[in-house]
C-alpha cells in the first residue's frame, strides 16, 4: 500500500546494493479472493487486497518487507493498516519480514529504517549511504516530472475531474485503472489528488477542516482547494469500509460546490454498474457547465 506513495525509493536502494528485488505483479482477482481467506471481514477491501500480494510473494523470495508506518509528526498520522500491516502480516503467515518504522515523533525516519534495513543485510555505512542518497534523487526527479504532467492537465480543453482517491487505489489493477478508463472514454481529463505540491495541499486543507490529523486526509481535501477552480468535477474513489474515507470524503462533499461522483468499492464485479454512473456524471457536469 505504501509502495505507491514512496516505493521507489525501497526499490531503486535495493537495487543499488544489487539486491534481487521480487515485485508482486498486478492485482488479479485471485489475489483478492487469496486476501479474503486470510483477512476478517472489517478489513477494507484495500488490505485485503494487500494481503493477497504478501500470499503471492511468501514462497518466492527470501524476505517480505512490510514497514511500519506511523506517523510523519503531529497531525500526520497514518491509517491504522499502515501502522498494523507488520504485526499482520506476522500473524498470519510463516515468512521472514524485512520491517522499518516511521515514527517521526518519536525520531524514526526513512533514512534510518533504510540505514537499518541494509545493515541487518551486512553493507557498510558509505555503501549504503550512497544508495540511499541516489535512490532519494531519482524519487524526487520522478516525482517532479509527474506533478508537472499532472499540473499541464489543467490546462486541457476537456472536460477536467479532481480523482480523489489513496494511491493504493488510484493506481490498481482492478480497483483504480478501470474507473480511470472509463472516465477517459468520456473524453474527461483526470486530474490525481495524490500529485500535486503535498506539503501545500495539507496548508489549503485548513480551510475545509483545521481538526483532521491524518496525513493523506489532509492532503486529498487539499488538493480539491488547490485546483478547485481550474475543475469542473471531483470523483470520489474508495474501498469499504475505509473509515477515513467515509469521514472525510463527506466532509468534502458537504462543503464543495462542484458536480461529484462518489464511488465506493466493495468487490469486483460491480463495473457495468459503474460505467453507467460515470456516464451520467458525465452528462451532469455537461449540463453543470
Amino acid at each position: 500500500m505504501f509502495y505507491y506513495l514512496n516505493g521507489d525509493i525501497t526499490l531503486v536502494f535495493f537495487k543499488k546494493l544489487g539486491i534481487d528485488v521480487v515485485i508482486s505483479p498486478k492485482t488479479t482477482k485471485k489475489m483478492i479472493e487469496d486476501g479474503m481467506k486470510y483477512a476478517p471481514d472489517e478489513m477494507c477491501l484495500s488490505m485485503k487486497n494487500y494481503i493477497g500480494h504478501v500470499t503471492y510473494l511468501k514462497d518466492k523470495c527470501d524476505y517480505i518487507l512490510v514497514p511500519r508506518i506511523d506517523n510523519f509528526y503531529t497531525f500526520n498520522q497514518t491509517c491504522t493498516n499502515f501502522l498494523a500491516a507488520r504485526d499482520i502480516v506476522n500473524s498470519i503467515f510463516d515468512v521472514n519480514v524485512l520491517d522499518y518504522n516511521i515514527d517521526l515523533n518519536n525520531k524514526d525516519t526513512l533514512k534510518k529504517g533504510m540505514f537499518k534495513l541494509a545493515g541487518i543485510l551486512g553493507y557498510k555505512v558509505n555503501v549504503i549511504s550512497d544508495a540511499y542518497l541516489y535512490s532519494v534523487n531519482k524519487y524526487k526527479e520522478k516525482k517532479k516530472r509527474l506533478i508537472m504532467e499532472n499540473l499541464a492537465k489543467l490546462n486541457s480543453d476537456k472536460k477536467k475531474v479532481l480523482l480523489v482517491s489513496h494511491a493504493y487505489n488510484t493506481y490498481d489493477e482492478l480497483i483504480g485503472k478501470p474507473i480511470i478508463k472509463m472516465l477517459e472514454r468520456e473524453n474527461i481529463e483526470v486530474i490525481y489528488s495524490d500529485l500535486l505540491d503535498n506539503s501545500m495541499c495539507r496548508k489549503l486543507s485548513k480551510n475545509i477542516s483545521s481538526e483532521l490529523y491524518w496525513k493523506y486526509s489532509r492532503e486529498s481535501i487539499g488538493a480539491y482547494e488547490m485546483v478547485k477552480n481550474r475543475i469542473d468535477g471531483v470523483v470520489f474513489l474508495s474501498t469499504f469500509p475505509c473509515g477515513l474515507d467515509s469521514l472525510v470524503n463527506q466532509l468534502l462533499i458537504l462543503k464543495m460546490d462542484k458536480p461529484y461522483l462518489n464511488i465506493v468499492i466493495d468487490d469486483m464485479d460491480a463495473d457495468n454498474g459503474i460505467d453507467t454512473r460515470i456516464e451520467s456524471f458525465s452528462d451532469i457536469i455537461n449540463c453543470y457547465k
